[in-house]
């Protein structure tokens, strides 16, 4: 990223001119030939330069990486210490894994003292082995294409088939941002964070991004990532598409088509907050469609959006998201609200979302208010969600509501519109227990019934 520079000023000052002067001239940018050793050399030289400096790819070229960073062994390029620009022209930067030979390695890390801005480039193949920013306890493994801990700009870049596996604990299969980032005009999509240990609670987190800092995202596609952990060990797969541990704002952005797994476990939905935090989750227009939470003999929470902290949603479309977990509990196809999330949720549309659980309990088919959280609902359209359960319990296909364990939940609805939602019982809303509220919404043509239990939510029938 070039320095700004403060444009010369000239004043009059006691009826003299007085002249600022000119700011030092920008380097020009260094052309990198279409070879792994100058791209080494042209970061390497970068880091040790006083300023900023502007590295441009060869035209399209595919840099194959096949050896690690002998100083930083978890990266294939040498850490990014200084301010750098990488102008990529539509490169790759990629890890050759063809051969079983080649070691594992992400692409990118940006140190404390870094400033990566990343424009037009690829960041393929990466493979976390390691996590700079969280090496205790020993094992984690952290952002497969890009780890940054410093200051990182990714724009009108891919980031693909990256992968973070761990068997403690892996996040941000493509990337991990501990740091201050930003993200506009770029496609995450193809990645993967796996859990692979045996022990029980362990968890893959972020399967697209994983973010621990600051991070805005705009106008971006995350699409077909995967989080995965291995089965029957009780553990978490969670925001196949983004986890947020900390503020994080997504403007008109994609998330679609991105699948958490936890065989007898808990699958969590593509945009997930994690553990409660002072950083609030903010999401504004775009869609979040088409997502599965699978977690067959286990807990399915949340299809499309799962919060368990603090988050704005407004103007976004979620749609044909799915929580499935047969044999199991599955809540929440379009929006799952946990037992510490409060959730603002206004002018979205929350259409054609799903819940089942064969044999099991399936609840909330658009949103799902479960366990003690808040949830503040207006101006939204909820329609065509259902609930199923074959030979199991389906309740909720609009909204499902519960106090929780600790009687503190509550909903509060106004000038939404609830309609042609479907399930087993409360085909509009289903109120097991605590507070709901209706304030000029309208709740109607659901089946078997609009609300239930019959007198439930006052201002309800048929």
């Amino acid at each position: 990223m070039s320095r700004r520079h403060v444009p010369a000023v000239l004043g009059l000052m006691a009826g003299a001119l007085v002249a600022v002067p000119a700011p030092a001239a920008h380097a020009a940018p260094v052309e990198v030939r279409c070879s792994v050793p100058d791209l080494l050399a042209a970061i390497n030289a970068a880091n040790s330069s006083p300023g900023p400096d502007t590295l441009r790819l060869a035209h399209k070229c595919t840099y194959k990486l096949t050896a690690a960073d002998p100083v930083n062994p978890g990266n294939g390029l040498p850490v990014i210490t200084s301010e750098i620009t990488i102008d990529g022209q539509g490169a790759t930067i990629k890890r050759d894994d063809r051969g079983n030979d080649v070691p594992k390695f992400r692409i990118i890390f940006v140190g404390p003292t870094g400033n990566l801005t990343l424009t037009r480039t690829t960041i393929s193949g990466g493979f976390a082995a390691d996590c700079p920013a969280f090496p205790d306890p020993p094992g984690l493994a952290c952002g497969g294409g890009i780890s940054n801990t410093g200051t990182m700009k990714v724009t009108r870049s891919k980031i693909t088939g990256n992968t973070s596996k761990s068997d403690v604990f892996a996040q941000g299969g493509g990337i991990d941002n501990p740091g201050t980032g930003s993200l506009s005009e770029t496609e995450v999509t193809g990645n993967h964070v796996i859990y692979s240990g045996s022990d029980l609670g362990g968890g893959a987190a972020g399967a697209a991004i994983a973010n621990d800092g600051p991070l805005t995202v705009t106008d971006c596609e995350l699409t077909g990532n995967t989080a995965t952990v291995t089965k029957d060990t009780q553990s978490f797969a969670f925001g196949a598409g983004i986890i947020s541990f900390a503020e994080t704002t997504v403007e008109n952005t994609l998330v679609s088509k991105n699948r958490s797994f936890a065989p007898g476990g808990f699958a969590r939905a593509a945009v997930s907050n994690g553990i409660p935090a002072p950083g609030r989750m903010t999401i504004t227009g775009g869609a979040i469609k088409d997502n599965t939470s699978d977690a067959p003999h286990g807990f399915a929470q949340g299809g499309g959006i799962a919060n368990n902290a603090l988050m704005t949603v407004s103007g976004v479309k979620i749609s044909e998201n799915r929580a499935v977990a047969e044999k199991g509990t599955a809540r929440g196809g379009g929006v799952r609200v946990g037992p510490f999330g409060t959730l603002d949720l206004t002018d979205s549309r929350i259409i054609a979302n799903s819940v089942k659980a064969p044999g099991g309990t399936a609840q909330g088919g658009g949103i799902d208010n479960p366990d003690g959280g808040t949830l503040t609902a207006k101006r939204n359209e909820v329609r065509h969600n259902t609930v199923t359960a074959k030979d199991g319990t389906a309740q909720g296909g609009g909204l499902y509501h519960a106090s929780g364990a600790t009687g503190l939940g509550t909903t509060t609805l106004e000038e939404n519109t609830i309609t042609h939602n479907r399930a087993g019982d409360g085909g509009g809303i289903f109120k097991a227990s605590g507070v709901l509220a209706l304030n000029g919404d309208t709740v109607r043509d659901n089946q078997p019934n609009n609300c239930s239990p019959a007198g439930a939510v006052q201002g309800c029938t048929g």
